[in-house]
C-alpha cells in the first residue's frame, strides 16, 4: 500500500446551515482534500482536471460537516435519477467513509446523489457494504454551472469512536461520474487488495469534543384494515416505540417496545420440493440495521425469532388441529453494540416471544349416536428468550478473533439450545495472505426422554487475497449431532469437505474490456459414516465488463462422478441415500448498461443429467425502462422446466421410501415501478405472480443401494400446483429527518391444490379472483425525537 493521505479538520464556532451554498466563513479557510484517483475502471489513474474534486471537513461538539465541490465541464450531463433512500439507481454520487477507530476493518459510509437522495451503510471486509443500516443525518446538493456541490452534517450519534481527547479516524471520499461509469476516491483503493477499509486515509484535528447525549425516541402508530370477500373486515390499531440510547460514544442500546412489522416486504414463496425449509431474507428493520457484529460465525438467522412454533400438538384418532399459528408474536427486543478503545467489539442481542397456543378439536360419538364437540388449547410455543453474545477483538488493523454464543431458552419442559463458536480471520501485514476458520459447539436439551444432542463444526482455509492471481484452499468437518437451527441455519451434518479455487483478473482496462476475471472452483464433500461422495463439482466462470459497460458472464459447472444424497430420502437417522447421476450445467448472463433508458438482463441456463431424457432449463429476461428521472419500470419473466426430475414423494404403509419421477414447470413474473415526486416522497409498486406445477409420471421404490425399482402399487395423488400473487402499492414521505409516513395497499392470494391440469392463464385468473384475494390497507406514522431538542 502507498502512503496514506492525511486531512486536517478544524473546529467551527459559527452555525453551519446545510443548504449546499458553502457560504460560511469557515469553508474558506478549511484545509482541502484533493487529487482524487480512479478506482474503476483504470485503477490508480489521476482524476482529470475537468472533474476535479475538492473536499473539506470541519467539526463542532455536535457533528462533523463535509463540503464537497465536484467540478464537471458538462454539468448538463450530470445524471440525477430520483429514487427511494439507499437506491443508487442512475445518478452521480459523492460519499464519505469514516472509521472512528482507524482500525482498517469497519467503515460508516454516507453517500448523496446529485438528485439529493441519501444512501448510508456499513462496510466490513467479511460482508462488504450493508445498506440495511440507516442513520439520521442531513445533506443538500446544488447543481451549478461548474458541476455540483454537496454539503453534509453527520452527527456524532451516527458514528462510533473511542473516548479520547484527540481523535484519529480513518477517512476516505468517493465520487462516481455515472455517465462514464467512472469511480474515484481520495486515498487509493487498490484493486490488488481485497479489503477496502485498510486503504483509507487519515482524518486528524478533531479534539476535545463534548458530544451531546445520544438519546432518541421513535414512537409510531399504525392502522390496519384487513378484508376478504365473504368475510368480516378486521380493524387493528397498533402503537409502540423504538428507543436508541448512546451509553457512550462507542456503545449504543437499541430497543423496540411493542414492535410492528406489518409493512415489511412480502416473502418470495416458492413450491419447495427439497428436504429443507425455504429460507427468506430478513425484512424487519430492527434485525437488519447495524447487525454486522451478530453475523460473526454465521450462527444467527434472525427469522427464527417470531417464526412458526417449535412443537406440534399430539392428537388422538378422534382429534384434529383446527387452528395452528404460523408465527409467534415478538414481545420486545434490544441490542447493545459497540467497541472499546482497544478494539474489543461487544454485541448483545436479546428478544422475547410470547406463549402461543393451538386449538385442538375433539369429536366424541356418544352411546345414543349423538356427537359431542369439544375444544382444548395446547401450548405449541412457550414464552421463549433468544440471546446472542459476541466478543470480537480486532488487531493489526486487518485481523480479528471472535467468540460468539447463541442461546434459546423456552419456559418449562421444552427444547433449549446453546451454540458457541470461536472464529478467526487473520491477514498478513500487507493484506496479501489470509487464514480464516472457526470451531463451533452445539448443545441441545431435547424434549422429554429424547437424548440431548452435542455436536461440533470446524473449518479452516488459507488463501492469497491480492494481485492478479489469487487462490484459496480449505475444508471443514461437521459432526452428526451438530444443530444450531433454534437460532441459526444448518441443514446438513455428518460430512467433511475439501475445496480449492483460483482466480485471475485484469487490474487495468485493455482495448477489449474494462474488467475481466475468471474463476475455477473445485469442491468435494463426503459422508463421515460411509465415506461416500455427497458432492463433487468443478466450476469455471468468466466475467466481463465490455467497453460499453455491459456485463457478461458465462459459467460451466460439472459433476463428473455419481454422488449420494443422504437428505432427500427423509429417513429418521439420515442413513438411507439416493444415487445422483453425473451432470453438467451451462449458464449465461447478459446485463446491459443501466445508464441507457432501456436496458435488458438476459439469463438462460441448461442442466443435462446422465439419465434418460432428464434435463432442466431456465430462461429469464428482465427489461427495464427509465422514462425520466422520476419514473421507471422494471420487469422480469422467469421460466423453469424440469423434465424427468426425481425426488421424494412419501412413505407407504410398509415404510418403503417412495420417490416420484415427475415433470415440473414454474413461471415467475415480477413488475416494479417507482415514481418519485422529490427526494423524500415516493410511490412504489411491486407485483409478483408465481406459478409452479408438478406432474407425477411414475412412482419408484428406493432400494438400499440408492437406486430404484418401479412401484406399480402406490397410487396416492402427489401432483402439486402452487399459485401465489402479491401486490404492494406504497407511498412514503420522509417529512423530517428520521420521521416517515407510510401508506400501503396490499393484496395477495395463496392457492395450493393437487390438480395440475390448469393452464398458466387459468391459474392467474384464480389468483385474481375476488373470492381468493386478501386485501390490507395500512397507514403508519413514525416520528423521530431527539432528547436534546426536547431539552431546548
Amino acid at each position: 500500500m502507498g502512503q496514506k493521505k492525511t486531512l486536517q479538520s478544524i473546529r467551527t464556532t459559527e452555525k453551519i446551515t446545510i443548504d449546499g451554498l458553502l457560504d460560511e466563513a469557515i469553508w474558506k479557510i478549511a484545509p482541502i482534500a484533493t487529487d482524487f484517483v480512479m478506482i474503476n475502471p483504470g485503477n490508480g489513474t489521476p482524476i482529470p482536471n475537468r472533474q476535479k474534486t475538492d473536499v473539506k471537513i470541519v467539526y463542532d461538539n455536535e457533528a462533523v460537516y463535509v463540503a464537497a465541490t465536484l467540478y464537471d465541464d458538462e454539468p448538463s450531463k450530470i445524471l440525477k435519477e430520483l429514487t427511494l433512500r439507499d437506491d443508487f439507481a442512475t445518478a452521480d454520487h459523492f460519499g464519505v467513509f469514516f472509521n472512528g477507530y482507524n482500525d482498517g476493518q469497519h467503515e460508516f459510509r454516507f453517500f448523496v446523489s446529485a438528485a439529493g437522495v441519501q444512501q448510508d451503510g456499513l462496510y466490513t471486509d467479511a460482508l462488504g457494504e450493508d445498506f440495511s443500516w440507516d442513520a439520521i443525518w442531513k445533506s443538500e446538493v446544488k447543481i451549478t454551472d461548474f458541476g455540483w456541490v454537496v454539503e453534509m452534517k453527520i452527527p456524532y450519534a451516527a458514528l462510533r469512536f473511542p473516548n479520547s481527547a484527540v481523535q484519529t479516524w480513518g477517512l476516505n471520499f468517493y465520487r462516481e461520474v455515472r455517465r462514464d461509469r467512472y469511480q474515484y476516491c481520495w486515498n487509493l483503493i487498490s484493486n490488488t487488495i481485497q479489503n477496502e477499509a485498510t486503504q483509507a486515509g487519515v482524518l486528524e484535528g478533531i479534539e476535545n469534543i463534548k458530544t451531546p447525549t445520544r438519546l432518541f425516541f421513535i414512537p409510531y402508530s399504525s392502522f390496519y384494515l384487513n378484508t376478504k370477500k365473504g368475510e368480516s373486515s378486521v380493524n387493528e390499531f397498533k402503537a409502540g416505540m423504538d428507543i436508541k440510547y448512546g451509553i457512550n460514544d462507542a456503545f449504543t442500546l437499541d430497543a423496540i417496545l411493542v414492535p410492528d412489522f406489518g409493512q415489511t416486504k412480502f416473502d418470495n414463496v416458492e413450491l419447495n420440493l427439497s428436504a429443507f425449509e425455504q429460507i427468506f431474507a430478513e425484512q424487519r428493520p430492527f434485525f437488519t440495521e447495524g447487525t454486522d457484529l451478530f453475523s460473526k460465525g454465521d450462527l444467527f438467522y434472525s427469522r427464527r425469532i417470531g417464526s412458526e412454533p417449535s412443537t406440534y400438538p399430539d392428537t388422538t384418532s378422534d382429534e384434529e388441529v383446527i387452528n395452528y399459528p404460523n408465527t409467534v408474536n415478538l414481545l420486545n427486543a434490544l441490542k447493545i453494540s459497540g467497541r472499546t478503545k482497544s478494539g474489543l467489539g461487544i454485541g448483545v442481542l436479546n428478544a422475547i416471544t410470547e406463549k402461543t397456543n393451538a386449538i385442538v378439536r375433539k369429536n366424541t360419538i356418544n352411546p345414543d349416536n349423538s356427537e359431542t364437540i369439544s375444544e382444548r388449547d395446547v401450548v405449541v410455543e412457550p414464552l421463549a428468550n433468544y440471546n446472542v453474545l459476541v466478543l470480537d477483538q480486532r488487531f493489526n488493523k486487518n485481523s480479528s478473533v471472535s467468540l460468539v454464543n447463541t442461546n434459546v431458552t423456552r419456559n418449562g419442559e421444552y427444547r433449549d439450545a446453546n451454540v458457541s463458536a470461536l472464529v478467526w480471520d487473520l491477514n498478513t501485514k500487507k493484506n496479501t495472505f489470509n487464514l480464516e476458520g472457526d470451531f463451533k459447539y452445539s448443545y441441545v436439551n431435547e424434549l422429554s426422554d429424547l437424548e440431548d444432542r452435542k455436536g461440533y463444526v470446524s473449518s479452516l482455509s488459507f488463501g492469497k487475497t491480492s494481485g492478479k492471481r489469487r487462490f484459496r484452499i480449505g475444508g471443514n468437518y461437521v459432526s452428526n449431532e451438530f444443530d444450531n437451527n433454534d437460532l441459526g441455519v444448518n441443514f446438513q451434518t455428518h460430512y467433511h469437505s475439501l475445496y480449492g479455487n483460483t482466480s485471475y483478473r485484469i487490474l487495468k482496462p485493455n482495448e477489449l474490456f474494462n474488467e475481466f476475471s475468471t474463476y475455477l472452483n473445485l469442491y468435494s464433500e463426503y459422508d463421515n459414516r460411509t465415506g461416500r461422495l455427497q458432492a463433487g463439482s468443478a466450476n469455471l466462470q468468466f466475467n466481463i465488463t465490455n467497453k460499453k459497460n455491459d456485463y457478461i458472464s458465462f459459467a460451466v459447472n460439472t459433476v463428473p462422478l455419481k454422488t449420494y444424497d443422504f437428505y432427500e430420502p427423509r429417513s429418521f437417522d439420515e442413513k438411507r441415500f439416493v444415487e445422483i447421476p453425473e451432470q453438467i450445467h451451462f449458464s449465461f448472463l447478459f446485463s446491459g448498461n443501466y445508464n441507457r433508458r432501456f436496458a435488458l438482463d438476459f439469463n438462460p441456463s441448461f442442466t443435462f443429467v446422465n439419465e434418460l431424457e432428464r434435463v432442466n432449463y431456465v430462461f429469464s429476461i428482465g427489461p427495464r425502462y427509465r422514462f425520466n428521472d422520476k419514473f421507471s419500470i422494471n420487469a422480469n419473466f422467469r421460466f423453469v422446466r424440469q423434465n424427468k426430475n426425481t425426488g421424494w414423494a412419501a412413505f407407504d404403509e410398509f415404510d418403503n421410501t417412495i420417490f416420484a419421477r415427475r415433470d415440473r414447470k414454474s413461471i415467475t413474473s415480477t413488475l416494479s415501478a417507482k415514481y418519485s415526486i422529490n427526494n423524500k416522497m415516493n410511490f412504489n409498486l411491486n407485483v409478483r405472480h408465481y406459478w409452479s406445477s408438478l406432474n407425477v409420471l411414475e412412482y419408484l421404490t428406493l432400494l438400499d443401494n440408492g437406486t430404484f425399482e418401479k412401484n406399480t402399487t402406490y397410487s396416492e395423488n402427489k401432483n402439486q400446483n402452487l399459485d401465489t400473487w402479491n401486490l404492494d402499492l406504497a407511498y412514503s414521505w420522509w417529512f423530517a429527518p428520521g420521521s416517515q409516513i407510510s401508506i400501503l395497499y396490499r393484496n395477495n392470494s395463496y392457492l395450493f391444490t393437487r390438480n395440475n391440469s390448469q393452464t398458466f392463464s387459468e391459474n392467474l385468473n384464480e389468483s385474481l379472483d375476488s373470492k381468493n384475494l386478501n386485501h390490507v390497507f395500512s397507514i403508519s406514522i413514525r416520528y423521530f425525537i431527539d432528547y436534546n431538542s426536547l431539552k431546548k
